[in-house]
């Protein structure tokens, strides 16, 4: 039975002599106002030189005077939308929902000009959390009315400015009753966007998630980050915002599209700021390798960076040694690198690597790993595939492989799905009463033991660290064998140079009854502009040329590496494919635009 867990009693070990015991978040930023009220908490960079800064003190100040006016507004236990661009101005909202037993449900600005792909899923969190207010910024106010125009869910609530809002309210404040297992907020996962789940997290879970990122991370009130992170996202505002006001640190916050187009102003930042944590999705890894050139790789120094998480999709091997031989030169070391597991569920943080060790990556025969065997073997076998494990079970928590089918624990080396049981899982998803029962109420066989968290997620123990090998709905089954998409995806991305890096999906469909694999792929910007340069008499039957040697050298690679016939393939723009907004792959939705035929194809 692979079974692991913490065995400590975690401790809220903030600081020594703590004013009182803290059970909230209320409680955390009050006694931080009260301990060091004039330390800059959180900082937005608005340009490469320009920022703007909130303080303890202040973050406490604005949270009261806004959870005045919702405490006129009688929103106790009601649900507020937070609809916020990037910024300070989520900060105190989010608060200000706290300090008024509000329940803030975040989710971002659709987009004016995109309201097609980005209104469905705001209408959707605000049809599931029946939320009757909504918070926002004075300059998303002045332009509501279009997005009213197309959305009776939306009119249908109060909407208010929080920056405009007067200070002098915060006098008025009255502080509720709560205690941690209090309803904080909704966590709305990248599932999808007709029927969004959100996810219940109390402060008490909040507080235990914050103390196990704390022992992970060894962070400290000198600690200091810089997050582009959405922080709507479980790892932006959890791993990022809460996690740095927790430990006393500062935060300086970036626009997640000010990353996406200049990955070397994440970089800037960090070397700006001495920063000594930040991290992301593998993707931003690559993109930083790909994207900084050597010029500006002369004008940084990364020696700050002691810790470089990356999680919420699958950990690349190679990855983590492109970004370390890139930026060596720059002061960044490859012991910095801090792989981890996690999801909304769980709050957040689920396991974590050692710190200040360089990833641990061991390799398993790829057949094996076919059969949920994990099989270790030498790096240097060609049907070998190499995995970064995800560290350590934390303190009061306890993770189990189980089989999904049988319900069974398995034994080390098995691959199961992963279940979590501990004070961070969090209390089910809001409204769906019979979803939570089935991932949140889960009993292994037979002797009855839980409830557990079923993550959905498939991986194995391996010397008590965690490798996380892939997502249960996702697994790929051709013929009675067993694929991880991943391990296409990668497989296409080194087919041909023009294939885009981090811009594939792999999925089935189904044709006469069978299940037939179908890629779908980014294709670089260059070798668009290579097409369009090549256009002419005969410029159309260049472009087929070039594309039909694309799909071919995709369908040779995966028939050569996965014995796998490709039954379809689609060349998307630069950018098309369908992501979360934390830069996470979408394959259902991929699928389901590639079968009705809305991908945006090149």
């Amino acid at each position: 039975m692979a079974r692991f867990s913490g065995s400590a009693q975690p401790a809220l070990d903030i600081e020594v002599g703590l004013s009182r015991e803290i059970q909230t978040l209320i409680d955390l930023i009050r006694w931080r106002a009260q301990k060091t009220p004039d330390k800059v908490a959180a900082s937005f960079l608005l340009d490469e030189n320009e920022e703007i800064v909130l303080t303890y003190q202040g973050i406490d100040q604005k949270a009261r005077a806004i959870a005045s006016l919702l405490q006129d507004f009688h929103c106790r236990n009601e649900r507020a939308l937070l609809v916020f661009p990037p910024g300070l101005d989520f900060i105190t909202a989010f608060f200000g929902c706290l300090y008024s037993q509000t329940v803030a449900a975040p989710t971002y600005p659709p987009h004016p000009a995109r309201l097609n792909r980005s209104l469905p899923r705001l209408q959707g969190i605000a049809k599931d959390s029946q939320p009757i207010v909504a918070l926002t910024t004075s300059d998303i106010l002045a332009n509501l009315d279009e997005l009213l125009a197309h959305s009776p869910e939306l009119e249908a609530m109060h909407w208010l400015a929080t920056d405009k809002i007067p200070l002098d309210l915060a006098a008025e404040w009255k502080e509720p009753e709560i205690s941690s297992e209090t309803l904080a907020f909704l966590q709305y996962t990248s599932g999808s966007t007709a029927q969004p789940k959100g996810v219940m997290v109390s402060h008490g879970n909040l507080l235990h998630n914050s103390s196990l990122i704390q022992d992970f991370f060894e962070t400290n009130e000198d600690s200091r980050g810089v997050f582009w992170l959405p922080s709507y996202h479980d790892m932006g505002l959890v791993g990022g915002i809460l996690q740095t006001f927790y430990c006393g640190g500062n935060v300086t916050l970036m626009s997640p599209l000010t990353f996406l187009q200049h990955p070397f102003r994440w970089l800037q930042a960090i070397s700006r700021k001495s920063a000594t944590v930040s991290g992301g999705p593998n993707f931003a890894y690559d993109l930083c390798v790909r994207k900084v050139t050597e010029d500006q790789k002369k004008t940084i120094d990364l020696s700050c960076w002691r810790l470089a998480f990356n999680g919420a999709e699958p950990i690349r091997h190679d990855t983590l040694k492109r970004f370390a031989d890139a930026f060596a030169g720059c002061g960044f070391r490859e012991e910095a690198f801090y792989p981890c597991y996690g999801l909304a569920e769980g709050t957040l943080i689920v396991s974590g690597a050692k710190l200040s060790t360089p990833p641990l990556c061991k390799a398993f025969d790829e057949s094996s790993l076919e059969q949920h065997i994990a099989h270790e073997v030498d790096s240097s076998d060609p049907d070998s595939r190499i995995l970064v494990s995800c560290g350590n079970i934390p303190q009061d928590q306890e993770v189990q492989i189980v089989d999904p089918d049988t319900l069974m624990a398995l034994p080390p080396g098995r691959i199961g799905e992963i279940w979590v049981m501990g004070p961070s899982v969090a209390k089910g998803y809001w409204n769906h009463l019979e979803e939570t029962e089935r991932t949140f109420q889960a009993h292994i066989a037979p002797a009855g033991e839980g409830p557990f968290l079923r993550t959905g997620d498939l991986g194995f123990f391996l010397d008590g660290e965690l490798f996380v090998t892939g997502r249960l709905k996702d697994l790929i089954i051709i013929e009675g064998r067993n694929h991880y998409p991943q391990d296409i995806e990668i497989t296409v991305e080194a087919a041909h140079p023009a294939i885009r890096p981090a811009g594939t999906a792999v999925f089935t469909t189904e044709m006469g009854g069978h299940d037939k694999l179908t890629v779908v792929a980014e294709v670089e910007p260059r070798f668009l502009r290579g097409l369009s340069r090549s256009n002419g008499t005969n410029g159309t039957h260049k472009s087929e040329i070039d594309e039909k040697e694309v799909i071919r050298a995709i369908r040779r690679a995966v028939a050569e590496h996965h014995d796998i016939q490709v039954h379809a393939v689609a060349l998307l723009k630069p950018g098309k494919l369908p992501k979360t907004s934390s830069g996470k792959v979408q394959r259902h939705a991929s699928a389901a635009g590639f079968l009705a035929g809305t991908l945006d194809r090149i």
